[in-house]
């Protein structure tokens, strides 16, 4: 039986899918050099790199439109993940430690090995990415109470904390260090090729897949441990599968496209006083919501400093902190 929930929820994610549709396009379009909608077709269907129109699309701008895509659906899907884990409508994915382990990882890269580009910088900001998360979670499982969402959280601002005095006492000691990780540090879809999302395409996927299927577990898990457990529902697999597809996907975004914050504590925050707490709807309606939302930013931020562009994680934060401010001071509107 189809309720009215269900029938807002699709009609919402058509509408997203179709807004996500139209960004693809705009991204295509806009920038430095505009191109008509004709001009960007053609050059999807019949490539012809000798003109420079196609260039720019093919080599610069079709990169960053797929990266943005990732990127995006990756943090919303892993912030919803960590808001139904830790039962926090306001928690983040950087709970993890996420981004503190990816910043120190691409710091050694730069320092040890001398890596200066964004692309070499993807497979440092996965481990790194990886390996914080994954002490972050060893950590705040250990005890009798087993991944109390309370227990996660300060294993996780502790062990950022420690990582980011790490970062700084880097970025203190050595200018090159400092010239080279600021860029990378604001996040953004630029100088990156396919070639950097052919790293991550497979973790996405995987996280992907594992978030879709948890949406039960989470609105169990919504409804307290002792009753998702009453309901012979296995809290701590949740929990674990939760945690292993959320450093899938955000260490995935953030090897891409930078330490990207807010986009994953804004899409589903903002997805709950549209389409409620049913994390079915929420983790659907988020992975297109968040590419979308990612695709916007860098779009904005191409146009509004020309000659010049602003990264998208500026962008993304700048204009997203009044969205969530007001959604918070909106009583009664969002529930978990």
């Amino acid at each position: 039986m189809t309720t009215a929930r269900d029938r807002r929820g699709r009609l919402v994610l058509l509408t997203t899918i179709a807004l996500l549709v139209v960004m693809v396009l705009v991204s295509l379009m806009i920038g430095a050099r505009p191109v008509a909608p004709s001009v960007v077709i053609d050059a999807l269907l019949r490539p012809d790199t000798s003109l420079a129109d196609h260039s720019v699309i093919l080599t610069q701008r079709v990169p960053r439109t797929v990266i943005g895509i990732l990127a995006g659906a990756s943090l919303a899907l892993a912030g919803t993940l960590m808001q139904g884990l830790t039962r926090n409508p306001l928690a983040d994915p950087g709970l993890l430690g996420v981004n503190a382990g990816a910043s120190v990882a691409v710091l050694a890269a730069i320092t040890l090995w001398g890596v200066t580009a964004p692309s070499g910088f993807v497979w440092f900001a996965f481990i790194g990415a990886a390996v914080a998360s994954v002490a972050v979670a060893v950590i705040g499982s250990r005890g009798a109470d087993g991944s109390n969402p309370a227990k996660l959280a300060l294993t996780g601002a502790a062990v950022t904390a420690g990582l980011t005095a790490v970062s700084t006492l880097i970025l203190t000691t050595s200018i090159t260090a400092f010239d080279v990780f600021r860029y990378w540090q604001v996040g953004g879809l630029t100088n990156r090729g396919l070639d950097t999302v052919a790293v991550v395409v497979l973790p996405i996927l995987i996280g992907a897949v594992i978030a879709f299927t948890s949406a039960r577990g989470l609105d169990l898990i919504a409804l307290g441990d002792d009753t998702a457990t009453g309901l012979g529902h296995s809290v701590t697999r949740t929990r674990t599968l939760g945690i292993v597809a959320t450093v899938l996907l955000c260490g995935s975004a953030t090897a891409i496209a930078g330490p990207i914050v807010f986009l994953g504590l804004l899409v589903p925050h903002a997805l709950r006083a549209v389409v409620g707490g049913d994390y079915r709807w929420l983790l659907a309606i988020g992975a297109p919501a968040g590419a979308a939302v990612l695709l916007a930013a860098d779009v904005l931020g191409r146009v509004i400093a020309l000659p010049g562009e602003v990264q998208a994680g500026l962008v993304v934060a700048f204009v997203g902190a009044p969205v969530l401010i007001s959604l918070v001071l909106r009583r009664g509107r969002v529930t978990l």
